[in-house]
């Protein structure tokens, strides 16, 4: 993710509790948890992303199957459900070819930029 976007799990670090609205922050309080997540390295390069699809890109050619895309983003790392998923590709006008697969560095860079408005 992002500077700025914590994952799920940092928040619930930070909250220390999992039920969501149960602790409030005052503004001193928060001051510092926001500084934190502000000063931290960002945790996604495209080159990182890049190098992970490549390893699906059996032939080499910058193409993955859709079907890996979507088991890329509901398995791995932080894990997306299928509805977070469909948001994403339709957010980023992501198809499929004739056989199945997606320019997987167009992807990558369409998610980045954070698709369309």
């Amino acid at each position: 993710m992002c500077r700025g976007q914590p994952t799920n799990d940092y928040v619930r670090e930070v909250r220390q509790t999992s039920k969501m609205g149960e602790k409030q922050y005052k503004f001193d309080e928060f001051l510092p948890l926001y500084e934190s997540i502000v000063k931290e390295k960002e945790i996604g390069q495209f080159a990182d992303f890049m190098e992970a699809y490549k390893t699906f890109d059996r032939e080499g050619q910058g193409l993955v199957s859709m079907a890996e895309v979507r088991q890329i983003l509901t398995c791995y790392g932080e894990k997306l459900t299928d509805a977070q998923v469909d948001h994403i590709l339709k957010h980023t006008e992501t198809k499929e070819d004739i056989d199945g697969n997606v320019k997987y560095e167009d992807f990558i860079k369409k998610v980045m930029e954070g698709g369309s408005k």
